[in-house]
């Protein structure tokens, strides 16, 4: 099971990082925000552990940013003890929270229990439509039963989409999952990549039935063909 930790105190960091690693599990760690994010798209962790003061992105701008295209369980760990924080981190989207100091069997506990929480959490998705098969454990793509090669860029993208089916996927949470938060407002990206994804995945590129664009808000990947 990987973990990724977030918080800006490095003590803390090299402990979690010490107790986890010590009971098996795999942990990356970021110290500010945009960096959490850019960890949570590109390692795909099973759990994140979550400071909410940081530097770059707040520890509720992650969660909300994580919240657009994942599920996964996410507790926060930190300081801040008034219940009004507690409220807005799990309204943001968070699964538990835990207060500083914490002792580290209370934590592996909640840790445990949010694992428990969410059936297959460990298990990616094998995601079809039209004659394409995305799959995102081996994190490979097939059209016709050939293999089709993305970018990691292009990767990225259909990634986000597929894993909210049926959903907008506002252009801004795009750009930042897949670019970052200094990209939000650079719609060109997002136009070319998603048109040489068309191009790679749909029958019809000009005219496409999967890939779809919602006009001025974002795009969003319909799994079921157009009768």
């Amino acid at each position: 099971m990987r973990i990724l930790i977030a918080d800006d105190d490095p003590q803390i960091l090299r402990a979690l990082r010490i107790t986890l690693t010590a009971r098996g599990y795999e942990v990356d760690t970021a110290s500010d925000g945009t960096e959490a994010l850019r960890l949570a798209v590109d390692k795909h962790p099973d759990l994140i552990v979550i400071d909410l003061g940081m530097p770059g992105l707040t520890g509720i701008e992650v969660i909300e940013a994580v919240r657009g295209w994942s599920q996964l369980p996410i507790l926060v760990v930190s300081g801040r003890s008034d219940s009004l924080d507690k409220v807005d981190a799990l309204d943001a989207g968070a699964d538990d929270y835990v207060t500083k100091p914490f002792a580290a069997d209370e934590l592996l506990a909640r840790i445990r229990a949010l694992s428990r929480r969410v059936p297959g959490a460990t298990d990616e998705p094998v995601v079809s439509f039209g004659d394409v098969v995305v799959d995102l454990s081996a994190r490979t793509v097939t059209r016709a039963g050939s293999p089709v090669r993305l970018t990691p860029t292009e990767w990225r993208l259909l990634e986000v989409l597929v894993r909210n089916p049926d959903r907008l996927v506002t252009r801004e949470t795009l750009l930042t999952e897949v670019w970052g938060p200094q990209y939000t407002t650079d719609t060109g990206y997002l136009r070319l990549y998603v048109g040489q994804l068309r191009k790679k995945l749909e029958t019809v590129s000009s005219d496409p039935e999967h890939l779809l664009t919602e006009a001025g808000m974002g795009y969003r990947f319909v799994p079921a063909s157009k009768a």
